[in-house]
């Protein structure tokens, strides 16, 4: 099995990356999807996080109230760090179940927004990093989530740097071209990964 960590900041395609691997054959596994699943309604995990920061990051029907979490947290790194330790520890534990269910020889994937800022680059055998230059990755994120400059540029500062995510990687995926040129320079990275494996 070889173990990748993928990462890139918003805005730069990390996503577009993983699913295109999934579709050449990894095993991708989302961190993202994973911290949804570990607070859904219902859980231990959602428990922890109402006794964390209060019952007023919960929605009318008592699921988390993602945009609530989002002011509660902004600005307040007491609250996030109190957030992380619910979400992190629970996130890894899924990700390692799901990871042992992967065949013998497989490329798996971990897709991991905050690979960097989590300091898990180094228990992957290859990290990839998807890179965009930050003005792009504000005209993206205008563009497809509707953010205004502003927000974006929030966002991209609240995490890693690029060259904190340059500096760990194995493969550098530049993302400035066309969709053409991204599944022609993952192709290049499969065959590699696939080499490695």
């Amino acid at each position: 099995m070889l173990r990748v960590g993928l990462t890139g900041g918003i805005g730069s395609g990390k996503s577009e990356v993983s699913r295109r691997l999934s579709e050449r054959g990894a095993v991708v596994i989302d961190a993202d999807l994973l911290a949804r699943e570990v607070v859904a309604s219902g859980t231990e995990g959602l428990a922890a996080v109402v006794a964390a920061l209060g019952p007023g990051v919960l929605a009318p029907d008592g699921s988390l109230d993602r945009n609530a979490v989002g002011s509660r947290v902004f600005g307040d790194e007491q609250a996030r760090q109190r957030l992380e330790q619910v979400v992190h520890p629970r996130v890894r534990a899924r990700a390692a179940e799901l990871e042992a269910r992967a065949p013998a020889h497989a490329v798996v994937v971990h897709d991991i927004p905050l690979l960097v800022e989590t300091g898990q680059a180094d228990t992957f055998d290859v990290v990839v990093v998807v890179d965009a230059p930050d003005e792009e990755r504000i005209e993206r994120l205008r563009a497809s989530r509707g953010m205004a400059a502003d927000e974006a540029r929030t966002r991209i500062a609240a995490q890693a740097g690029r060259q904190q995510r340059l500096d760990v990687a194995d493969h550098v995926l530049t993302n400035t071209g066309t969709l053409d040129d991204l599944d022609a320079a993952v192709d290049q990275l499969w065959d590699d990964l696939r080499q490695r494996a």
